[in-house]
């Protein structure tokens, strides 16, 4: 009977860690897309949460040889025009909608300065984020599947996007 209490005890407390371990997943990180067709990074993006709202900049970006560094948001039409594209918000107002999913908000794709209607789902463990950008409905969109970059992947960003990072990004 002893032997079954503490096994019966462990199980809980293994059961209250998992559940834990979930209720603290959230988008918030460093997250590396992959072009679809080399699988070379293409991107890494750093999420911050602002009171609830998350929002997303380009981070680090991943060059072709005889691409500009400085290429700026030339198309965007919005508060971001001319803004350089590493650090830009590319992800704003993303709301927790329960099941580590995230919506309401937009996303935008810098190349063309389209904004996009957007949501976001976190796997159980954390480790992949589903981005979806649509236009009008969810069904008239496209995901990219980002993976999460270690904490200490932090240390090879400029410093100055390395100061927005969770911890040290100011609120809003």
């Amino acid at each position: 009977m002893r032997a079954r209490t503490v096994t019966v005890l462990a199980f809980l407390a293994l059961a209250a860690n998992a559940s834990q371990a979930g209720a603290d997943l959230t988008p918030v990180g460093l997250w590396q897309s992959v072009d679809q067709d080399t699988k070379q990074p293409n991107g890494w993006f750093l999420i911050t949460d602002h009171g609830g709202v998350y929002d997303g900049i380009l981070a680090k970006m991943f060059l072709q040889p005889g691409q500009d560094p400085n290429v700026v948001c030339s198309r965007c039409k919005d508060d971001r025009h001319n803004k350089p594209w590493l650090g830009l918000e590319i992800i704003r107002g993303m709301k927790p909608a329960g099941n580590n999913k995230y919506e309401d908000g937009t996303i935008l794709d810098p190349r063309d300065g389209k904004v996009y209607d957007a949501k976001m789902t976190l796997s159980p463990d954390g480790q992949t984020l589903i981005v979806r950008g649509y236009f009008g409905i969810s069904l008239l969109g496209r995901n990219q599947y980002w993976t999460r970059l270690p904490d200490a992947d932090l240390r090879m960003l400029d410093p100055a996007i390395r100061a927005l990072a969770p911890g040290n990004a100011p609120r809003r």
